[in-house]
């Protein structure tokens, strides 16, 4: 199996659909998200800088990302593929990623891009809630992904919790610098031939079925 990279707006739909890959493809789910939240969690100096960028919905620093995401790829679980998610957010990381992946001897693969409406989108945010557990989504916003009891975890039976940044002023600062920043690279891959669009405006098995049809080809 290919490396995949998802690219999307924010609360597009990414981790959703990398945990489905996930399963069904058997590859591990990286999300640069979750490495550096697992890494703000950390009482030291890094850890509170990285705590208080996310917590404002600003970007953290390249060099940061870059050396969590490199170590987390030399792992193991990696070297049959991996998903990324939320990785690379700009031009200039992708480049970086590029040279890392030529030291390594990985190749690219495929880049998945989730084309959604900024309102279909703002709504999946504003209902969404986690497992602190397991790590299973829901959105109280859509009825397919509501829990079975309201806030727990339908697995775990986890209270569920929701994210610093989602709400609506973070929102629409992370939205506008998904287009200053990210929306570029979609040009950047695809003058490699590697980009696949997919319609994510409908539901999730809707998304996920134009991604297993990419997958298979």
């Amino acid at each position: 199996m290919k490396n995949i990279i998802l690219i999307a707006a924010p609360s597009a739909g990414k981790g959703t659909e990398a945990s489905r890959i996930k399963t069904e493809f058997n590859m591990p789910h990286i999300s640069t998200g979750d490495l550096l939240r697992e890494a703000a969690s950390k009482n030291d100096e890094r850890g509170k800088q990285i705590s208080e960028l996310i917590e404002s919905g600003k970007f953290v620093s390249d060099e940061i990302v870059l050396d969590l995401l490199k170590s987390r790829i030399l792992q193991d679980d990696c070297k049959d593929g991996y998903i990324l998610d939320g990785f690379p957010r700009n031009v200039s990381q992708a480049k970086a990623y590029d040279e890392i992946l030529n030291e390594i001897g990985k190749s690219i693969g495929i880049v998945i891009v989730l084309d959604v409406s900024k309102e279909i989108a703002q709504s999946r945010m504003s209902g969404r809630y986690t497992c602190p557990n397991c790590g299973k989504i829901y959105n109280v916003n859509n009825d397919t992904m509501k829990p079975k009891k309201d806030g727990i975890c339908d697995i775990c039976d986890m209270p569920l919790t929701r994210r610093a940044d989602d709400n609506a002023d973070v929102y629409t600062e992370r939205y506008n610098t998904y287009l200053e920043k990210t929306e570029p690279l979609i040009s950047y891959y695809d003058e490699k031939g590697i980009v696949y669009h997919v319609d994510a405006n409908g539901t999730q098995d809707e998304t996920h079925e134009q991604i297993v049809k990419i997958l298979g080809e």
